[in-house]
């Protein structure tokens, strides 16, 4: 059985992938790890690339019941899932999860139902049950049993009941509103309290599971004396409206019932004959007063509609029956939940304008305006949200980045709900702009100029000159050089109205020889100009050379240096 539900989720889960979403079926119970449906192959994602795009499995609650193979692209079950335990106010199990693939900024929707399997037992709240009954009680007369309790669901949960017992007794079931079945004894025979002061009964229920399993309640019937007046409750029906923050221990309604009859037969106690698992462990009954309690808070969003019978019964064995509902009304206390999908820490400042750089999701667990939730980004940053699938909103850049005038972003995500007053929350993403070369040297002067005496030291300094770079790390670097002899710096033009050869232009650049480069050097790092020996101002007096500076990133800028040899008394006069 447990191959076909796979086989069926297989299928409709490659037919579901085509619009976006994936639908898969498991057994519960299953041993953590166990096979629940193909991603990769529905998704048609590359198995060798799965680990490399960053391919996670989220949920909402705080246990993530499936994981990604990350050999095999197959979802498995990542903790042993009690359906019961999960969806116990549902028919349909349905666990909703999401394929996150960081690399490429996509999610994919999964949907997969826990099936039932049959592994709870019917039970009686009340294994002994204790009935009194007058002997004048009139054969046909019913008295409601409490029902057994069986948390599968479909053909598992419970089916019938079955009386055994003696002649003066029989069964009868009941379906209620919601097509519960509720067992009552019926006095089948006319009761003898001289004949018979107890009688002893055994209630079974079954499930519908193969094989079916069967739980069993004892019920012990005390005939009593005559007692003629039943106790009778003020209203057939409490109705109560309570917010989900009334504090524990608050008294929500009180159910009265009055007996005409005097002493034992006129005292009225109360019970709870109807009641879920859940709403026992939230609501008490004073037996003496009639007063229900809260015994632990409430939660809308857990349930918001509750429903007791409660029974009111003398000391001779009448009772009267009384419904009370309980409307629970949602109350703003859930903050809303901003998780962050997946996020860049780092981004290019030539990025384009529309870039993603973080995918959040947003949820409140609240109702109505109390559940609605809207995003924004605090301060003027050159980043917007966009709205995507669901509740899903992508940050992207709204503008150019320029590293040179911020380098880094802190970028507030704020999440408000709709109510009064609005709750909300905010999460912070770090994003680094990193550098591009966008930006050449640029030396102090265009025009540097020095004097040097001659007849100066090898190694003299003659000058320092310096070029900025408004870059980061490696682009910022600025190295210097002498251009050599012929080295294309710019290219100027010339023109002449006259023709022919009055019309020709020639170019020249001054007195530039290469020997400067064996005259002078520079420092690549520091922009230190050295003389490589001593100069003659009888043989030059002035030098003029072109000096480049070099980013990492390749950029340039040019200056132009000029260096003035001054006269020294070296020469002896000649006749």
């Amino acid at each position: 059985r447990q191959q076909r539900v796979l086989l069926w989720g297989v299928l409709l889960a490659a037919w579901e992938a085509a619009w976006g979403q994936l639908r898969y079926s498991v057994p519960e119970e299953m041993p953590k790890g166990s096979f629940v449906g193909d991603v990769a192959k529905d998704l048609g994602l590359q198995l060798p690339a799965l680990s490399n795009r960053g391919v996670r499995i989220v949920s909402e609650g705080r246990t993530q019941y499936f994981a990604v193979h990350g050999k095999t692209g197959h979802l498995v079950t990542a903790e042993r899932i009690d359906r019961e335990q999960l969806c116990r106010l549902v028919e349909q199990c349905v666990l909703r999860c999401e394929l996150i693939v960081e690399g490429e900024m996509k999610f994919y929707e999964i949907e997969v139902e826990v099936t039932d399997i049959n592994d709870n037992t019917p039970s009686f709240r009340e294994p002994e049950i204790e009935l009194r009954v007058s002997e004048t009680t009139a054969p046909g007369s019913r008295f409601p049993l409490a029902e057994a309790h069986d948390p599968d669901s479909g053909r598992n949960s419970l089916k019938s009941y079955e009386l055994s017992g003696d002649e003066h007794f029989s069964l009868a079931v009941q379906t209620g509103p919601g097509g519960d079945q509720r067992p009552e004894l019926v006095l089948a025979k006319a009761l003898d309290r001289e004949e018979a002061a107890f009688h002893e009964l055994v209630l079974r229920a079954s499930d519908g599971g193969d094989p079916a399993r069967t739980g069993t309640a004892r019920i012990r019937v005390t005939v009593l004396d005559a007692n003629d007046n039943a106790p009778v409750f003020s209203q057939a029906e409490y109705t109560v409206r309570v917010p989900e923050d009334v504090p524990v221990g608050s008294i929500l309604v009180t159910v009265t019932a009055t007996d005409a009859d005097e002493g034992l037969y006129g005292s009225v106690k109360y019970s709870l004959k109807i009641v879920s698992d859940m709403a026992s462990d939230i609501f008490h009954l004073n037996a003496e007063t009639g007063d229900i309690t809260l015994l632990q808070s409430l939660d809308f969003e857990e349930g918001n509609y509750y429903e007791l019978e409660v029974q009111a019964h003398d000391g001779g064995g009448l009772f009267d029956t009384a419904k009370v509902t309980t409307a629970v009304t949602d109350v703003n206390d859930n903050v809303p939940e901003i998780s962050v999908r997946s996020t860049l820490n780092e981004i290019p400042e030539d990025s384009p304008t529309g870039t993603v750089v973080a995918l959040l999701h947003v949820h409140d667990r609240d109702s109505g305006a109390n559940g609605e939730v809207r995003c924004s980004l605090d301060g003027s940053l050159p980043f917007r949200l966009e709205s995507s699938q669901g509740s899903y909103y992508r940050v992207v850049t709204a503008r150019e980045l320029d590293r040179e005038q911020e380098s880094e972003y802190n970028v507030t995500v704020r999440a408000a709900d709709g109510g009064r007053p609005a709750l909300q929350s905010s999460t912070v993403l770090a994003l680094r702009v990193l550098d591009v070369n966008d930006n050449a040297p640029v030396f102090a002067q265009e025009r540097y100029s020095a004097r040097l005496a001659e007849n100066n030291a090898a190694g003299a300094l003659v000058l320092r000159v310096r070029a900025t770079d408004a870059d980061w790390g490696e682009n910022a670097r600025v190295r210097y050089r002498l251009l050599p002899a012929g080295s294309l710096v710019l290219r100027v033009r010339a023109t002449d109205a006259d023709a022919g050869t009055n019309g020709r232009v020639l170019y020249s650049f001054g007195d530039v020889p290469d020997s400067v480069n064996a005259l002078f050097s520079v420092d690549s790092e520091g922009g230190e100009i050295r003389s490589a020996g001593p100069l003659d101002f009888e043989e030059k007096s002035k030098y003029s050379f072109v000096l480049e500076a070099t980013d990492g990133g390749g950029l340039t800028d040019h200056c132009e240096v000029q260096i003035d040899v001054t006269d020294e008394n070296d020469n002896a006069p000649e006749i």
